[in-house]
């Protein structure tokens, strides 16, 4: 290992969990990515593995059968997955961002109920905010949920979730409108159902349909769906919290931790494209010495180098503020921003130093460059992430 991507103050048993997964990483994930990315095949063995780590309750209490650990050192074992296939990290991160939502703001029989289970990754969670005609516009969706005595019956179409299929357990926002008038804001009238179903396609619960795979250009392996609610009857119990109305809030609570999360997939995959730029560079010959000692090359690594350190450094800061208990929103931003969009320009100039070759399916990098572009995208847009930043700053630096 080089340089690149060091933390400080790790605590030992920091250091060996992550010195245990960069292992895994390099035996069991990079060997095979290339060939399961390729037919688009799930990695059942790689997952299989994770679980045995116990990554799947990384941040799980112990009192629940979890490791007890924090975001810090999730986001640092995402890190090192996505070195290895980004799509790895989309497994584990939508079932955190459930587990992570059910900790803050679920009810203890909720807690109890499920973080157990999600600990050993018996329940795997999906989660589902958003829709076919809308992206970012949280408070456009049109899923609603009626009350009907002790029961809700829920109607819409979800669409972008993550382990759609695989997941047994999703966290569902949709529309509660019941004793509100025009007066009370949208983002009250919203609430998070605890959805379960069956792994797999089709018709996977009463009134919950999973259609399929979608077809993506990037992002293999781990399976994208949308998700169809007819007439889906579920209990108030499955509300989380217990209360309808709070939505929104656990949502974006969820979010900012998911934003973290990418920051370090996109740091993982930079790292990566780092590594097979300057191997490649000092391999490839061109006017009689290798390309990394003409300065055009050079001045290219040195570039790459310090996009990666920097965006590293955001993501640390970021996931330390988070667990300190701070409000981390313009930070997780920035650091979701900058990681993603210098992810995108690290990995361009690697396969551009990779020349013809990395045009090549061949070779690894062309695989990272359809990977990198999801991370724009993923948990919000660059735009998305200006204006919460912009906002929040605004605040912060109001005129007196």
């Amino acid at each position: 290992m080089g340089r690149l991507c060091e933390t400080e103050g790790l605590t030992d048993i920091q250091e060996e969990i992550l010195k245990t997964v960069r292992v895994f990483v390099e035996d069991k994930i990079l060997p095979v990515a290339g060939a399961l990315e390729a037919k688009d095949e799930y990695p059942t063995e790689i997952v299989e593995g994770l679980k045995e780590l116990g990554l799947f309750g990384l941040m799980i209490p112990e009192e629940y059968g979890g490791l007890g650990e924090s975001l810090l050192t999730y986001a640092l074992c995402v890190e090192e997955i996505a070195r290895g296939w980004m799509s790895v990290s989309g497994v584990i991160n939508t079932h955190f961002i459930v587990a992570y939502m059910l900790l803050q703001h679920g009810t203890p029989e909720q807690k109890q109920k499920y973080l157990p289970r999600m600990a050993t990754g018996e329940v795997r969670g999906a989660f589902s905010m958003s829709e076919p005609s809308l992206g970012s516009d949280v408070a456009a969706i049109k899923t609603k949920a009626v009350r009907d005595g002790d029961e809700y019956v829920i109607d819409g179409q979800k669409m972008w979730l993550t382990n759609g299929g695989s997941s047994n357990l999703v966290a569902v926002l949709v529309k509660t409108d019941e004793g509100h008038d025009d007066s009370v804001s949208v983002y009250k009238r919203m609430t998070t159902f605890l959805v379960e179903k069956e792994p797999g396609f089709g018709e996977t619960a009463q009134g919950v349909t999973v259609p399929g795979k979608i077809e993506k250009m990037g992002y293999k392996g781990v399976d994208t769906t949308e998700m169809v609610l007819e007439g889906h009857r579920i209990s108030a119990d499955q509300i989380l919290g217990g209360e309808p109305g709070k939505g929104f809030y656990q949502m974006m609570d969820g979010v900012e931790v998911g934003r973290v999360n990418v920051a370090a997939r996109a740091c993982g995959i930079a790292n990566r494209a780092f590594e097979l730029g300057v191997a490649y560079a000092q391999q490839r010959e061109t006017f009689g010495k290798p390309i990394a000692q003409h300065q055009a090359i050079l001045f290219r690594i040195a570039e790459m180098a310090t996009k990666v350190e920097t965006a590293h450094a955001m993501m640390v800061r970021a996931a330390r503020m988070k667990d300190r208990g701070e409000r981390n929103d313009v930070e997780a931003g920035m650091a979701k921003m900058l990681a993603s969009e210098y992810c995108n320009e690290v990995v361009e100039d690697s396969f551009r130093i990779h020349g013809g070759y990395g045009y090549s399916k061949e070779y690894e990098i062309e695989r990272l460059y359809r990977e990198a572009a999801f991370m724009l995208i993923g948990e919000g847009t660059t735009d998305i992430q200006k204006m919460i930043i912009g906002r929040r700053l605004l605040e912060d630096y109001k005129l007196r």
